[in-house]
């Protein structure tokens, strides 16, 4: 059992993490309601299991993996229970970005477009481009090849450039 005060600064290290977990299920989701389940179930999960936490590496990471993992179990359940019903993302209004009002409504619409680059594209390039992630952090992360990584991360960053440049000239 961790003594009171290592417990305390995991739970204050996970609350300070939030923000970040949340885009990150986003991602993975794109459903603000499943994130913010999924978000709950990982940060009860991460307290009850924070004796494995090791202290080695970053706590992120742990619990980006653990976040990657509980999601996929969530979506084999609901293939076998055939229930794979998700609110598509462009449905949702609530993408939550403290800023600027002109900073947030541009966050607002940078996340739409990564949100509709396909899950693996946008998982890749949430994890490097926004959280700052290595490559290997973010393979490890999502359990996949740093190559692949490499070639998702390319592949993201072009589709996001032909959308701001569409956007941009839609704009003028």
């Amino acid at each position: 059992m961790r003594p009171a005060a290592e417990m305390k600064d995991f739970r204050r290290d996970l609350v300070s993490l939030l923000p970040k977990l949340r885009r990150f299920a986003m991602t993975l989701t794109r459903n603000a309601n499943d994130a913010d389940d999924l978000v709950q179930e990982v940060c009860e999960r991460a307290i009850s299991r924070s004796q494995l936490w090791n202290g080695e590496g970053r706590l992120e990471s742990w619990i980006y993996t653990m976040t990657r993992n509980l999601w996929v179990d969530e979506v084999r359940k609901r293939k076998v229970r055939g229930t794979g019903s998700m609110v598509d993302m462009f449905d949702q209004t609530e993408l939550k970005v403290e800023a600027a009002a002109e900073k947030a409504v541009y966050a607002n619409q940078l996340q739409k477009m990564i949100l509709s680059m396909p899950e693996g594209l946008a998982s890749v390039f949430l994890l490097v481009n926004v959280e700052g992630h290595s490559y290997r952090e973010t393979a490890t992360i999502l359990g996949i090849p740093i190559g692949t990584v490499m070639s998702r991360l390319s592949t993201a960053r072009l589709r996001l450039a032909a959308m701001l440049s569409e956007d941009t000239e839609r704009r003028a």
